[in-house]
C-alpha cells in the first residue's frame, strides 16, 4: 500500500510538473511573437532607410524617402501588429476559412469561391493605374519581410494564433489587398438579402407582406412574388435564419455588417476656428483586434493620418495638412437576385435570352479542418454566378427547377476601385478627390470633404440603370430569361463636389434604415450656429434615439396613466411603473436607465405580435425593429392598422390592445431576467458590447480571454450607433458598432483626435491589445498630431528600416 502511495505521489508530482512546463513553454513561444518596436532591421524592398515612430497609443508615424518605402513600412506594421487578422481576412476572400475553422465556415467559403472574389481581384490587378500597382507591391514586400524576419528569428510564427490552427502562411500578393476591399464591398450591400425577404413577405403574406420593408424610392406597387412565376412550384417555407450565425466572428461575408458610418462638417462661419471641422465614425461587426488600424503615413503630397483596414494600404477616414475626409457607404441598390429556368433532363443548360444556353461551369475543392473536403461546381450564367447559399431564405423564393444568380457591380473583374480609393487619399483638394472617385465601382461610397475654407460631400460607385418594364422593379427577384431583366447601364454617381448652402454636411447613410439617425444627425448640427470640436464630439457621442422619441407618443397614447392605481407586486403595478418612467424620458439609450431596456424589449415584442400570426416562422427572421412599419400601423396609413387583428382569433383586436399585451410580454420576460423591481433595471446590464475575436472567440476557456465584454449606451438608431442582434440568449447585445471615431479641426490640426474600439496590436499578451477599449467605451480620445517631434517625444518604440546589402 505504501508503495502504491508513493507512486501515485511521484505521478502527480510529475503531471504538475509537466503541467507548468507546458505552461512556461506556451508562456515563451507567445511571449516571442509579441513584436519588439525598438529595433533596427535590415530588409530587401526599400531603397533608403525608413523609420516607424510608435505613439504612446501604439500608433505607427512612417516616415520614409520615396511612397513606395512608406508603404512598404505600413505593410510591415500592419504585419507586425495583426498578421493573423490579415490572414482571416484574406482566407475570407479566398474562400479557404475552413481550412483552419473547420465545418462551421463552409458557407462562408462555398458563398466566396461562387462570387470568385479572388479570381475577380486577381484579374482587376491590372485595371489598377501604376502608383497603386506600385503601392500595392510595396505594401505586398513589407508584410513578406515580416513574415521573413519572423522566420528567422523563431519569433513564434508572428502570432500565438498560428500555434493553435492547423496554419501555413503564404506570402502576401498585391491580389490580396484587392481582394480584402471586394470582401468588405460585399459585406456591405444589402440590396439581394432585401429582395429576397421582401419575396419570402409577399409569399407568406401576399396581399400586404412587403409593407414591412417599405422604403423611400422603392416602387409604389410591387407585384405579387408568386405572380413573376406563374405556373412555376415553389418548396416548402422554412425557418433559415440561424439567430447564432449573424455574430459568428468567422461570418466577414454577412450582407450589411461591414463598413457603415456617420460623417458631418462644417464650414468656417459655422466654426468657432478659422477653418473646417469634420467628424468620422465607422460603424463595424465588433471584433477584438478591431478592423481599424491607426497610422500615419509621410507621403510625397504630404503627411496623412487616420484609420486602415490591415491588408490594405488605405486611409479610409483621415486627415492632411490641408484636407480632411471619411468614407461612408452610399446606399444604393448596387445588385439584383435573378432567378435562372434550369433546362427539364439536362442541369447542365439554363433558359437564356436565346434559348436553352450551357452554364459556365468550373470546379473546386474546399479543404475543411476536422472534416471531409467539399468538391463544389461553380456554374455561372449571363446574368452572373448562381448562388445557392448567398441568404438563408433564398430556397425559399427559389421556385423548383430553377436557381438563383446575383446581378452585382462588384463582380467586375476591371474594378478600379482601389485606385480611385488611393487617389483620394492622395488627393490635396475636393476637386482633385472628384476626379480621383470618379473610378469607384463597387462599394458605392459618399466621402465627406473638409478643406481649410470649405466643406463638401462627393459620391463614388457605379448604380444600375434597370429597364423601365423591370418585372420586380429592382426589388424582388426576377426571371432572368426576360430581356427587361437586364439592366440596361451603369452610371457612376461622381461628379462635381456638392457644397451645402447652411455650411453643414451630413452623411450618414446605412443600407436597410429609415433615415432616422440621419434626421437626428441633421437637427442636432443645426440647432447650434456655431460649432466646436466639443459639440461635434458630443454630437458624435449622441445616444438619444430618434426611433423611441418617434414610436413611442404613437405606441403608448391610450395607455399612458390610465386606469385605477394598482397594488404593489402586481403585474399592473409593474405596468403602471413602466409607463410612467417612459412618459418622463428623453430617448437617451443611457446604459445606466431602466427606460431603454423597457423601450427596447416592449418594442421587439410588439413587432412580433403584429407580424407572427400573418408571417407565422418568417417572423423570427425579422430581426431588425422597422420603425417606418411601426409608424404605418399606429397611424393606419393605408390601412396598416389590419396588422394588429390576430387572425387566428375570433375577435378584433386593436392596436391599443396590442399594445398593452406586449407590455406585459416584456415586463414578464424582464422580470424574469432582472427581478421584479422595474425601477432597478439597467440599459448596461442588457446591452454589452461583445468584441469577438475571429479564431478563439467561441472557444470556452479562451474565449474568456480573448474576447472583450463592455456595457455600453446606445442603441440601433442612435447616432453612436451600437446595433443590437435581436434574438437568442442575449437579444440586446451590442454586435455593431463604431470601429473608430475621429474628429478634425484644420484650425488646429493638431487638435484633431481619434480612437479605435479595441487596441492596436492584436496580440493578447501586448498591452496594446485593449488599451484603447475603455477611452472607447467612455467616449474618449487620443491626440491625433502630424508633427514628428511630437510623436518621437511620446514614443513607445522606434523601428529602423535600412536596405539590405
Amino acid at each position: 500500500m505504501l508503495t502504491m502511495f508513493r507512486w501515485l505521489l511521484r505521478l502527480t508530482v510529475g503531471l504538475l510538473l509537466l503541467l507548468v512546463l507546458a505552461g512556461v513553454l506556451t508562456w515563451y513561444f507567445a511571449i516571442r511573437s509579441l513584436p519588439t518596436y525598438s529595433a533596427n532591421y535590415e530588409v530587401t524592398g526599400i531603397t533608403a532607410p525608413v523609420e516607424i515612430v510608435r505613439s504612446t497609443e501604439n500608433v505607427p508615424h512612417i516616415f520614409g524617402q520615396s511612397d513606395e518605402d512608406v508603404f512598404f513600412a505600413l505593410g510591415l506594421a500592419h504585419a507586425q501588429d495583426r498578421l493573423f487578422q490579415m490572414n482571416v481576412l484574406r482566407r475570407a476572400a479566398q474562400g479557404r476559412l475552413a481550412e483552419i475553422q473547420g465545418p462551421r465556415a463552409l458557407p462562408a467559403d462555398d458563398l466566396a469561391r461562387r462570387l470568385g472574389l479572388y479570381r475577380r481581384a486577381q484579374a482587376s490587378l491590372e485595371a489598377q493605374d501604376a502608383p497603386t500597382r506600385a503601392a500595392l507591391a510595396a505594401y505586398a514586400d513589407g508584410v513578406n519581410q515580416w513574415i521573413r524576419l519572423v522566420n528567422e528569428g523563431a519569433r513564434g510564427r508572428g502570432a500565438p494564433e498560428f500555434f493553435l490552427f492547423p496554419d501555413v502562411i503564404p506570402y502576401w500578393q498585391p491580389a490580396d489587398s484587392l481582394a480584402i476591399l471586394k470582401l468588405l464591398a460585399a459585406s456591405t450591400t444589402n440590396a439581394a438579402a432585401d429582395e429576397i425577404l421582401r419575396a419570402r413577405l409577399s409569399l407568406a403574406f401576399p396581399q400586404h407582406g412587403t409593407e414591412l420593408l417599405a422604403r423611400p424610392g422603392l416602387p409604389a406597387n410591387l407585384p405579387r412574388y408568386a405572380d413573376l412565376f406563374t405556373g412555376a412550384r415553389l418548396g416548402t417555407p422554412e425557418r433559415r435564419l440561424d439567430p447564432a450565425a449573424r455574430h459568428d466572428p468567422v461570418g466577414y461575408l454577412r450582407p450589411g455588417l461591414a463598413l457603415g458610418g456617420n460623417a458631418f462638417a462644417a464650414a468656417p462661419r459655422r466654426t468657432t476656428g478659422d477653418s473646417t471641422l469634420l467628424a468620422a465614425d465607422l460603424h463595424v461587426k465588433l471584433t477584438v483586434p478591431s478592423l481599424y488600424y491607426l497610422a500615419r503615413l509621410e507621403l510625397h503630397s504630404g503627411g496623412i493620418i487616420g484609420a486602415t483596414i490591415p491588408g490594405m494600404p488605405l486611409i479610409l477616414a483621415g486627415r492632411g495638412h490641408d484636407l480632411a475626409w471619411s468614407l461612408t457607404p452610399a446606399a444604393i441598390d448596387d445588385a439584383d437576385v435573378v432567378i435562372e429556368e434550369v433546362q427539364p433532363g439536362n442541369s447542365d443548360r439554363y433558359r437564356g435570352r436565346d434559348g436553352w444556353t450551357a452554364f459556365d461551369t468550373r470546379q473546386e475543392v474546399i479543404r475543411v479542418e476536422g472534416g471531409s473536403d467539399q468538391t463544389i461546381t461553380l456554374r455561372e450564367t449571363a446574368n452572373g454566378p448562381i448562388v445557392p447559399g448567398l441568404d438563408p431564405g433564398l430556397r425559399d423564393v427559389t421556385p423548383i427547377g430553377h436557381v438563383a444568380a446575383l446581378r452585382w457591380t462588384g463582380l467586375s473583374r476591371e474594378d478600379g476601385t482601389m485606385s480611385a480609393l488611393m487617389g483620394m487619399m492622395r488627393a490635396g483638394s475636393a476637386a482633385a478627390a472628384a476626379r480621383a472617385l470618379q473610378g469607384v465601382v463597387a462599394p458605392a461610397v459618399t466621402v465627406t470633404l473638409a478643406e481649410q475654407r470649405q466643406v463638401s460631400t462627393i459620391r463614388g460607385g457605379l448604380v444600375p440603370e434597370r429597364h423601365p418594364e423591370h418585372p420586380g422593379g429592382g426589388a424582388l427577384p426576377a426571371p432572368g430569361w426576360l430581356d427587361e431583366t437586364d439592366w440596361t447601364g451603369l452610371v457612376p454617381l461622381a461628379g462635381a463636389p456638392a457644397i451645402p448652402d447652411s455650411g453643414i454636411a451630413v452623411a450618414s447613410e446605412e443600407p436597410g434604415r429609415d433615415g432616422l439617425r440621419h434626421a437626428r444627425l441633421s437637427r442636432l448640427l443645426g440647432e447650434r450656429e456655431v460649432h466646436s470640436r466639443d459639440s461635434f464630439i458630443a454630437a458624435q457621442l449622441d445616444v438619444v434615439s430618434p426611433a423611441a422619441r418617434a414610436l413611442l407618443p404613437l405606441v403608448g397614447a391610450d395607455l399612458w396613466f390610465t386606469g385605477d392605481p394598482a397594488a404593489p407586486g402586481t403585474s399592473d403595478r409593474q405596468r403602471q411603473d413602466a409607463l410612467a418612467l417612459l412618459a418622463e424620458w428623453d430617448g437617451a439609450m443611457s446604459e445606466h436607465l431602466p427606460e431603454p431596456l423597457i423601450y427596447a424589449a416592449w418594442m421587439a415584442a410588439l413587432q412580433d405580435r403584429l407580424i407572427r400570426d400573418e408571417l407565422g416562422p418568417l417572423a423570427d427572421d425579422i430581426t431588425d425593429l422597422q420603425p417606418g412599419f411601426m409608424d404605418a400601423v399606429f397611424r393606419n396609413r393605408g390601412g396598416a392598422a389590419r396588422w394588429c387583428d390576430i387572425i387566428q382569433s375570433a375577435a378584433v383586436e386593436d392596436c391599443t390592445t396590442i399594445a398593452r399585451q406586449a407590455l406585459d410580454r416584456a415586463i414578464l420576460d424582464l422580470s424574469a431576467r432582472f427581478g421584479p423591481d422595474v425601477a432597478s433595471w439597467r440599459w448596461g446590464d442588457a446591452h454589452q458590447a461583445r468584441h469577438i475575436h475571429p479564431g478563439l472567440g467561441r472557444l470556452p476557456a479562451l474565449g474568456w480571454i480573448m474576447n472583450i465584454t463592455q456595457s455600453v449606451s446606445g442603441g440601433d438608431f442612435t447616432i453612436a450607433r451600437s446595433g443590437l442582434f435581436g434574438q437568442g440568449d442575449q437579444p440586446f447585445a451590442a454586435v455593431n458598432g463604431a470601429g473608430f471615431r475621429g474628429v478634425f479641426d484644420l484650425a488646429d490640426p493638431d487638435s484633431s483626435v481619434f480612437i479605435i474600439s479595441t487596441g492596436q496590436s492584436g496580440h493578447p499578451l501586448s498591452r496594446h491589445y485593449d488599451d484603447l477599449a475603455g477611452l472607447w467605451r467612455r467616449g474618449e480620445y487620443a491626440r491625433m498630431s502630424l508633427d514628428p517631434e511630437l510623436a518621437r517625444a511620446a514614443s513607445v518604440g522606434t523601428t529602423h528600416l535600412s536596405p539590405a546589402p
